[in-house]
């Protein structure tokens, strides 16, 4: 009988909970994102889920130049690894403006741009970038149905218009985030995807009919930028893909990406014939959605049923099958919180801890 993927050997090394990665895994999951995008130019990630610049260099060392974040962190964790292009896909206010500007002055060999959705905003970093001799690169930040920020696209062409000639910034495209596009049934998210998508062409030739320019288009979260790959002159900005979730795997069983990070926990207590408890509390796995927010590979019968800040409790067929100590492999419903849970990821090579990665971008500051 094979060993299971995920187990570590010298697991004894590790304290738990513990975040632990597996980089082979990750190499894999971004192999795949290129092949189904067909073209790396057409790949923008965003770096929100794994926050790690040794995970980003994975993804430069596969030839992807464009990335998307969501912090100032991680924009900066990104130019000191030299990345050529980073979108800040968060519309910059209050000090994050001047921020963005500090990261634009210290970085020069790195291409910053930032969304927008409004004419205010962008008078300010107009200001703000043309009094510092700077000239910042702009997305209109578009609502097509996540209502979470963005304007609406017939909005938005009276935006353009209002902005495109402002000194300081420049509008160099359209950014789309399509989160709310999460049906299983892959026929109906490309229809839904579709409809969306129409608002987003509609805008681009009403811009290009009043000016000769081509802007660039970015869209598509991972459960939704597969819909858009037959589109011509769009970007696609997933991020979950590379470490993948328990969450989409379920929601978007079509996808091929596999599990490359997981949290280790160790069972503490034996409470009675048919319950544990292990020390993956609230402050150790993403608390947002409803139990069970893990799901463990090695204890598949193990349901969640009360979890606190340092203990999750688990209702088991048998509890005489565990002892304290036993440690446990669980795939979180959702990863990107998770991991902004941790300083640093143990990194699993051939059944070993080989070195820890810190996530570095989990800080709302690294030194701006």
């Amino acid at each position: 009988m094979s060993t299971p993927w995920y187990t570590i050997d010298n697991i004894d090394k590790i304290d738990s909970p513990s975040l632990v990665i597996y980089p082979e895994r990750i190499k894999e999951n971004i192999r795949q994102l290129i092949r189904m995008a067909e073209d790396v130019e057409r790949i923008r990630p965003h770096v929100k889920t794994n926050k790690i610049s040794e995970v980003c260099k994975l993804m430069q060392n596969a030839g992807i130049k464009k990335f998307k974040c969501a912090t100032i962190a991680e924009a900066e964790m990104l130019a000191e690894i030299d990345a050529q292009d980073v979108l800040l896909a968060h519309q910059p206010v209050g000090p994050k403006a001047e921020r963005l500007l500090q990261l634009v002055s210290n970085f020069p060999d790195t291409v910053f741009s930032c969304i927008i959705d409004n004419a205010t905003t962008a008078g300010i970093l107009s200001a703000l970038f043309s009094k510092n001799n700077h000239r910042l690169q702009v997305f209109i930040d578009l609502n097509i149905g996540m209502n979470r920020s963005g304007i609406r696209p017939e909005g938005a062409l009276e935006l353009y218009k209002n902005i495109k000639d402002l000194p300081g910034i420049r509008v160099i495209g359209l950014h789309a985030y399509d989160g709310h596009i999460r049906d299983t049934d892959l026929t109906e998210r490309n229809r839904r995807s579709d409809e969306a998508f129409a608002k987003v062409e509609w805008l681009v030739k009403e811009i290009a009919a009043i000016d000769d320019t081509r802007l660039q288009i970015v869209i598509g979260g991972s459960p939704s930028f597969p819909t858009h790959t037959k589109r011509k002159n769009v970007v696609y900005s997933p991020g979950t893909f590379v470490f993948w979730d328990w969450g989409y795997k379920h929601i978007v069983p079509d996808e091929p990406f596999e599990y490359a990070a997981l949290v280790i926990t160790r069972i503490i207590s034996v409470i009675d014939e048919h319950t544990v408890c292990t020390d993956l509390g609230h402050k150790s796995v993403a608390a947002e959605n409803p139990l069970p927010r893990v799901h463990f590979l090695n204890a598949p019968d193990a349901n969640p049923i009360s979890q606190s800040e340092e203990h999750l409790v688990l209702k088991v067929p048998d509890s005489s099958q565990y002892t304290v100590g036993d440690v446990l492999y669980g795939v979180p419903v959702h990863i990107c919180p998770t991991v902004a849970l941790y300083d640093h990821a143990m990194v699993i090579e051939n059944h070993q801890k080989t070195t820890c990665w810190r996530v570095i971008a989990r800080s709302r500051k690294i030194t701006i």
